[in-house]
């Protein structure tokens, strides 16, 4: 697959995927309103159980497999019908879940700049880890690698605003928290 290649990863802006990313779809999206196109990057934070990495739990969570009996907490989020564009482990490895030009269910109740549903217009961004735990160099790493290269591949991300999911759903949501390094990450992608 030929796509655009940008800080080594590629990808293909008319399939919208990651060239060499593991990708595992998620049926937990759709398409996004007439005219909207990705405008907007928002980082999540996420761990399951919480507190716990690896395994296989958040994929099954983005592919509605989770096996509520697998863990006490997975009862409350078993049902959850949400995904992300993007999971990026703590080692650094992408795995791809939903295709950049379709809309993932990621942001839930939200606004920015006084545009409500979030989830039409951005790239929502999963990172392995909880608000408390430091993120990994490699995460780092590749969250701005991948920045770039969607910038690259999409015009419309150009010079795009990159939120946390707390600024998007203040009250609501806390990630990815205290322990992520904005200005590490705005140091990178200068």
């Amino acid at each position: 697959m030929e796509g655009i290649v940008q800080y080594g990863i590629s990808i293909d802006p008319l399939t919208g995927l990651l060239c060499g990313a593991r990708q595992v779809l998620s049926a937990h999206c759709d398409s996004r309103p007439p005219g909207m196109v990705p405008e907007l990057i928002v980082v999540h934070g996420i761990s399951l159980p919480p507190g716990e990495f690896g395994g296989p739990w958040i994929e099954r969570l983005f592919t509605g497999d989770l096996d509520a009996g697998a863990h006490p907490f997975f009862q409350s989020v078993a049902d959850l019908r949400v995904s992300s564009h993007l999971l990026v482990r703590r080692d650094g490895e992408p795995v791809q879940f939903v295709p950049f030009g379709l809309r993932a269910w990621h942001a839930g109740a939200s606004s920015w700049q006084s545009r409500s549903a979030c989830n039409d217009f951005s790239v929502g961004i999963e990172l392995e880890g909880t608000d408390e735990a430091p993120y990994e160099d490699r995460q780092y790493e590749a969250l701005a690698a991948l920045i770039r290269a969607l910038c690259a591949a999409y015009p419309t991300l150009s010079g795009a605003r990159v939120v946390g999911h707390s600024e998007i759903a203040p009250g609501r949501k806390s990630d990815p928290g205290p322990a992520f390094d904005w200005p590490r990450l705005r140091k990178l992608l200068r």
